[in-house]
């Protein structure tokens, strides 16, 4: 049911936070918002979302947009003699040194459909190219981020626009020339710059909003770190991190400052709830420990951290001290949070020939696990980034998506076992619907612009690569 002021939604199940329940119906009002979930007869003429499960939307809490355009060209071998995170960072420069302004737009509308297409509503985009493939700025230096933050919305989704500071490229390193598309070497002109797009971002209906993100402790040297992130403080802002991806960022600080790099930010008091760690995979015990007594999140990003050899995210620590675990698509390489998800989960296995690593040991019902790793994928996430979605609840955001119960990945499940089949075992052909702000910008598995996004993203590569 639609009318001027409320639209109302009844699937043949929906996802409460705890099971999957039938019979009722979800309510948004005029401003998008979810105002009620009702017994579905207490409602007439809803919406019939039928042989469909809906669930709160996904959230991408890490995404670097642009780096879609390098999907499938760097899965070879270089002259190194041992291919790394290094060795791909170099390849990833190359791209990045390529695109216009309208291509960013283009690849990150690319990357934000697949989000859509996938049942994410809402992504953090760690937002790192600012200047000019020349190095100078643009007459308005956030040119770039609003080419993101375009395609995001116009796309559909929600997006934290985290704007990347990047100062050097490492301690005792000269200058890397193909880093000159990041580089702001000024806390002054980054912090000009960042309100200068949340005064423009940050709208009444967070459909865009800004954070900092300081790059990684190699990129941003300690003085300018504690200023900025000062700052974001100041401001409430989210601080994303890239924090302890590659044991060389670890060895570096360690040589630079006498601590790892989550030693540095706890004892420097740049840690707390607010604070995301991004990857966090080669980190001590004591390390975690810091983390989760400053309350702050980590950020994993199992498809691009296998794809890079970066190693794997110790979630079983994590959860063991209860730091939130939220998830990212990174690089995109695949775009699929449940792959994400279940990779979070199916590493661990690998690493200590187990199975069920995550699952809380006081719950063994069948979804319990699944339901731990939903929800990095839609509390956590919504939490990481500030975003209002990730649950079904009264004045949140009616952000959902829906699946077809009789998709073949899934088909069979029984409401006791749905979710741990959706988040082991559906495709992403299974998700068909998908509303963000009560708009549904997803219908039967398509979105509107699918083939005009599609067409001049292919046009793109082709100019790339060709």
């Amino acid at each position: 049911m639609t009318s001027s002021n409320r639209t109302t939604c009844q699937p043949d199940l929906l996802w409460d936070g705890t099971a999957f329940t039938s019979n009722v119906a979800l309510e948004s009002d005029a401003a998008g918002t979810v105002a009620r979930v009702v017994s579905a007869n207490e409602v007439e003429g809803a919406i019939q979302l039928r042989g469909r499960a809906a669930l709160p939307g996904l959230v991408n809490a890490h995404s670097h947009a642009f780096q879609r355009v390098i999907r499938g060209r760097t899965e070879h071998r270089t002259a190194n003699q041992h291919d790394s995170f290094w060795t791909w960072r170099e390849m990833m420069y190359s791209a990045a040194l390529r695109l216009t302004p309208e291509d960013v737009y283009d690849a990150s509308r690319m990357a934000f459909l697949e989000m859509a297409l996938s049942g994410v509503t809402a992504v953090g985009e760690f937002h790192y190219l600012h200047h000019a493939p020349d190095g100078n700025a643009y007459d308005d230096p956030n040119l770039l981020a609003k080419q993101v933050v375009r395609a995001a919305n116009d796309v559909g989704l929600r997006i934290a626009l985290l704007r990347v500071a990047y100062a050097r490229a490492g301690f005792e390193t000269p200058a890397n020339p193909q880093q000159r598309r990041f580089i702001e070497t000024s806390p002054d002109v980054y912090l000009r710059n960042l309100d200068g797009l949340a005064g423009e971002l940050n709208a009444p209906d967070k459909m865009a909003w800004t954070g900092v993100a300081p790059h990684s402790v190699r990129a941003v040297p300690l003085n300018y770190l504690k200023e900025i992130i000062e700052a974001a403080n100041a401001r409430r802002f989210r601080v994303h991190m890239h924090v302890a991806e590659q044991p060389a960022e670890v060895s570096a600080c360690i040589e630079e400052y006498g601590r790892s790099p989550v030693a540095l930010l706890s004892t420097e008091g740049l840690l707390n709830e607010r604070f995301t760690a991004v990857h966090a995979i080669h980190v001590t015990p004591k390390a975690i420990r810091q983390l989760a007594d400053a309350r702050a999140i980590v950020c994993a990003c199992p498809t691009t951290e296998r794809n890079l050899g970066d190693g794997i995210v110790p979630a079983d620590k994590l959860f063991a001290e209860n730091v939130r675990v939220s998830l990212g698509s990174d690089s995109h390489v695949q775009i699929d949070l449940f792959e994400d998800a279940r990779a979070l989960e199916y590493q661990l296995r690998l690493q200590r020939m187990e199975r069920v690593v995550l699952a809380n040991a006081a719950d063994a019902g069948p979804a319990a696990l699944a339901a731990r790793l939903f929800q990095c994928a839609t509390v956590n996430g919504a939490q990481s980034i500030g975003a209002p979605g990730g649950a079904f609840e009264q004045g949140r955001p009616a952000d959902f998506f829906t699946v077809d119960l009789d998709d073949p990945s899934i088909a069979g499940a029984s409401a006791e076992d749905l979710l741990a089949a959706i988040v082991f075992s559906a495709s992403r052909a299974a998700v068909k619907d998908v509303w963000v702000g009560g708009k549904q910008i997803v219908v039967e598995g398509r979105h509107a612009d699918q083939e005009e996004i599609v067409s001049r993203f292919k046009a793109l590569q082709k100019r790339l690569w060709s």
